[in-house]
Order: structure tokens, then sequence, then C-alpha cells
């Protein structure tokens, strides 16, 4: 089995592929994660993704490679990670009571062969209406300057939703798992 490398400097990602319960390492990788002029988001996602395995693959020959990135999406507008605390509470008060698409990128590189599987899995969230106190409140207490759409699903972020839909709720914190044991297992992981 090759091992397994996370692309990425994410804890919320780590935490997620330690669900699989596979050896694995991490290392982050240093790209450009501009968008391009005219690119639609969910292209977007899928060349970061394979931007971030493919910046590893020189320094860790013999590894899968998991890369993975994630735009929220309001209508046609990119909600990318807001890294401050204003922005954050413009981010959500901008999504109350609307549907929000997180659309996550995944990739999967086998340097040695140099083959690529690459996706996009999309969940859709309906948020709550909300008021600037309650968000106020939730960006204080949660601190989700570098999530996407600014909040955690994995805590209090759930808490700002209606509804949910998707065919995979890992997809909505950043790795989805659901779409990633199909790669691996194209790649002849065994998951246990």
């Amino acid at each position: 089995m090759l091992p397994l490398l996370l692309a990425s400097s994410s804890a919320y990602r780590r935490e997620l592929l330690a669900r699989l319960r596979l050896p694995f390492t991490w290392a982050s990788p240093d790209i450009d994660e501009q968008r391009q002029d005219g690119e639609p988001a969910v292209e977007l996602v899928r060349r970061l993704a394979r931007q971030k395995a493919e910046a590893l693959a020189d320094s860790h020959p013999g590894h899968l490679i998991i890369g993975s990135d994630q735009v929220a999406v309001l209508g046609e507008q990119v909600l990318g990670k807001p890294h401050t605390f204003e922005r954050a509470c413009e981010q959500l008060l901008e999504c109350s009571g609307q549907q929000v698409s997180f659309l996550t990128g995944l990739a999967l590189l086998n340097s040695t062969t140099g083959q690529c599987q690459v996706d996009c899995v999309p969940f859709t969230v309906t948020m709550r209406e909300l008021s600037r106190e309650r968000v106020e409140r939730y960006v204080a207490a949660e601190q989700p300057l570098d999530c996407a759409g600014s909040f955690k699903a994995e805590g209090l972020g759930v808490s700002l939703f209606q509804s949910t839909h998707g065919c995979d709720a890992t997809s909505l914190i950043g790795l989805p798992l659901i779409r990633l044991v199909d790669m691996l297992t194209k790649e002849g992981i065994v998951i246990p």
C-alpha cells in the first residue's frame, strides 16, 4: 500500500481523514489559490484540489496524495474564508434565509503513476433568518475566520441551518469521505 499524504494544514480535514483509520501524514502545499477570471466555482475547487496534490508530488514520491479545496457559493457569489470578524458577520448576514452551496473539490494523486482522480462534491444548506446580534454572538463564540462561508458545521454552525441537502455531510466540513473512499478503493486501498 502506498502511504497516504494529506495536502493540507487543516485540522478539520485531518480529523475527517482519521475517521478512515488509515495511517497518513500531512504537509501544507504552497499554491496560489486565486480564482481565475471567469472561472466557474466548480472548476475552481477542482483545479485547486488537484494543484494542492501536485504541489507535493516531487517531495513525496511513491505516495497517494489527497488534495481538497472548498468554497461557499451564494447565488453567483463565491464566499471564501472571511479572515476578519466583521467580514464573517457580513457573510453570514448575506446568507440569512438563503440557500448556500458548498462545493468541495477533491483530488487523489498517485505520485508514482501520475494518475489523478478529481471530483467536486456539492452540499447545500438553507440558512435560518439571522439577526446581527445572533451572528455576532456566533462569530465571537466560534471564531470561524478560516472557514469558507464563515461557519463551522462541526460546531455551533449547525445552529444556523434550517436544513441541509447532499449526499455526503463530510463534504460540508471540507473532505468528502464517501467520494474519497471510492477513489482510494480504485487505487487498491482496503478501508478497514
